[in-house]
């Protein structure tokens, strides 16, 4: 029987699907590679997954559904339990194609590596994605940009880790569909040379540059121009439309707080009242704060939420003073800001701002 199809949207024009770190929608892929890696090294189970609230027999799971925090805090584990200098990337790089589904397999059918590289930053959504991720490609030749996700459980040793490790899969899913001979240009970090783990020009084949302005993997665009042997002209629209089918179910799995938090981003600094938004979303204030409800969050925990990651990324990214930063979140004032910070991460601005 062939499943209905709702109504095509061309992703480009489609809102981009906002995610909770607490939402339990994304599969267990990357966990499950964090997971076999750290057992192959020899270490339990039971230390793996502390603190992350799944069993080992669901890592693996195809009805098994986690949530971003479980995935930053088995990687926290793996930072905690491993010594290995290269465990991040060398995770990376077990995670191939057929891991994706049906995202890796629309991949494959791109009929060109360009449209690959496109439909790869637009559905990373499906990817349960630890960063975002975009691609250019100028005259200099192609770049992939990697920023992990501004949320106040990820420091800045996690955050190198999940850069490394969004790196090893990148450069692991490149070889796939480019061929093992596949070698980026040049790599550059976001953060100075560490000593506990890193990248080297002997693990990823290129020159490696720390303290730069982003997270990057650059490589030349003949890559680009080879002829992509696994796509198909014919299947990859069939493909595409699936793939929409899937953003669909996941912001229905999402449910309103993922509308919610569309309509909240619009205007941080002067946010609709709760009553606004469901006129807005043709609701019931009861009702939709009720189905909130069954998604175990609330308004304000929504709002909360969205002004942390948003202080988070500005002292950590910019040099806005903190009076800049209320006001754009929609604070009176300075004090009112460091106020709310504090208690949404038991931290001050400062300390964020000095890791």
């Amino acid at each position: 029987m062939r499943r209905p199809r709702r109504d095509h949207k061309p992703v480009s024009d489609r809102a981009p699907v906002h995610v909770g770190v607490d939402e339990k929608v994304h599969e267990p892929t990357k966990l499950a590679a964090v997971f076999d890696t750290l057992v192959s090294q020899g270490f339990a189970a039971e230390e793996i997954l502390r603190s992350v609230d799944i069993t080992p027999e669901r890592v693996h799971s195809p009805k098994a559904q986690i949530s971003l925090r479980q995935l930053a805090t088995v990687c926290r584990n793996a930072i905690r339990l491993s010594t290995d200098q290269h465990l991040p990337y060398r995770i990376g790089t077990t995670i191939h194609i057929s891991t994706y589904g049906m995202y890796g397999y629309a991949i494959l059918c791109c009929p060109d590596f360009r449209k690959a590289m496109e439909f790869a930053a637009r559905y990373h959504a499906l990817a349960a994605p630890l960063a975002s991720i975009e691609f250019s490609e100028d005259r200099k030749g192609a770049t992939w940009q990697i920023e992990p996700i501004s949320y106040p459980v990820i420091d800045r040793r996690l955050y190198r880790f999940i850069a490394e490790l969004q790196i090893g899969i990148h450069i692991s899913l490149m070889r796939d569909i480019m061929g093992p001979a596949f070698l980026p240009q040049e790599i550059s970090l976001a953060y100075p040379q560490a000593e506990d783990f890193g990248l080297t020009p002997d693990l990823v084949g290129c020159e490696v540059r720390f303290a730069q302005p982003a997270n990057q993997i650059l490589f030349e665009s003949r890559w680009l121009d080879q002829t992509a042997s696994l796509g198909n002209k014919t299947t990859y629209p069939t493909i595409l439309a699936l793939c929409d089918d899937l953003l669909g179910d996941l912001r229905l799995r999402v449910g309103p707080a993922g509308k919610i938090r569309a309509i909240l981003l619009r205007d941080i600094a002067n946010p609709p009242t709760f009553a606004a938004i469901a006129k807005l979303l043709d609701v019931n204030a009861r009702s939709l704060r009720r189905q909130l409800q069954q998604q175990g969050i609330s308004f304000r925990g929504l709002l909360d939420e969205l002004r942390t990651q948003l202080a988070v990324k500005y002292l950590r990214s910019t040099d806005l003073a903190n009076e800049e930063i209320a006001l754009a979140l929609g604070f009176s004032d300075a004090a009112n800001f460091r106020r709310a910070f504090h208690r949404w991460t038991n931290k001050a601005p400062s300390a964020i701002r000095g890791e």
